[in-house]
């Protein structure tokens, strides 16, 4: 799973190269980036059901760059109430039925987008406690993940909503480790994919997307506990809340990942 995550508003544009986007396309998505950076603060921790904006691709006859709130809103939906109730149950779309739920099968089908991260969070579980990790790649880079988008006209106000949610798959070995709820059938990781996969999830077939739905064991990951993401101890949206933080009841022999 994926609830909380980071992305930070820095050259986010650039990440359009690893997609294959020409000069072109780069200097325009710059341009437009330009304005969309004043809405988009950084997130060094946003929890998703907070709905804030981040910054996705898109691809419709051209690469596109927009904002869209975290937890989609199928078309569908009649009302705000339904769509408040809906948009908190749509922050992950799992892949292995992602083009058979009726909330995700016509955003999967026709508006499958690319979420840049700079890093997600996730918890381990240890005798009855949770302990809350950064995960990020090791190169630094930007992890880009798999995702869907959608949006929503509220016939109320009138106003266009776009909105996304983040695919997940079955957890690979760094997730199975980390992400141990007791209460899940099997560890779940967002779906990540390699620079090489990023235009074909954006623009191939169905049946040859449901091949890249699988656990990423290529991309290289660090990972290390980061203080309390809520309660008093919170330190908020600042960059000291993905600073490392040591739990000294996971240091007890034997070691966490021996």
């Amino acid at each position: 799973m994926c609830y909380e995550a980071s992305q930070l508003a820095e050259k986010i544009y650039r990440e359009a190269i690893r997609i294959g986007a020409s000069d072109e396309d780069i200097k325009r998505l710059k341009l437009k980036w330009e304005s969309l950076k004043e809405v988009h603060k950084n997130h060094y921790h946003s929890n998703a059901f907070s709905h804030e904006k981040f910054a996705l691709f898109t691809f419709k006859e051209k690469l596109d760059l927009r904002l869209c709130y975290w937890g989609l809103i199928p078309s569908w939906t009649k009302s705000e109430q339904q769509a408040l109730e809906i948009s908190n149950k749509t922050i992950n779309a799992r892949g292995e039925t992602l083009f058979e739920k009726p909330s995700f099968r016509k955003a999967a089908t026709e508006s499958r987008c690319i979420i840049p991260l700079d890093g997600f969070y996730e918890y381990h579980h240890k005798n009855g406690k949770t302990y809350p990790y950064f995960i990020h790649a090791k190169s630094k880079k930007r992890l880009m993940l798999g995702g869907v988008m959608e949006t929503w006209l509220n016939k109320s106000s009138g106003e266009l909503i776009d909105t996304f949610s983040i695919v997940t798959t079955r957890g690979n070995d760094v997730l199975a480790k980390i992400h141990n709820n007791p209460k899940l059938k099997e560890a779940r990781m967002p779906l990540l994919l390699e620079d090489k996969d990023i235009k074909y999830w954006l623009n191939n077939s169905i049946k040859e997307v449901q091949k890249l739905i699988v656990p990423n064991i290529t991309s290289a990951l660090d990972y290390h506990t980061v203080q309390r993401l809520k309660g008093s101890k919170y330190l908020g949206n600042i960059p000291e809340v993905q600073r490392a933080y040591t739990y000294n009841e996971l240091l007890e022999p034997p070691s966490l990942f021996s």
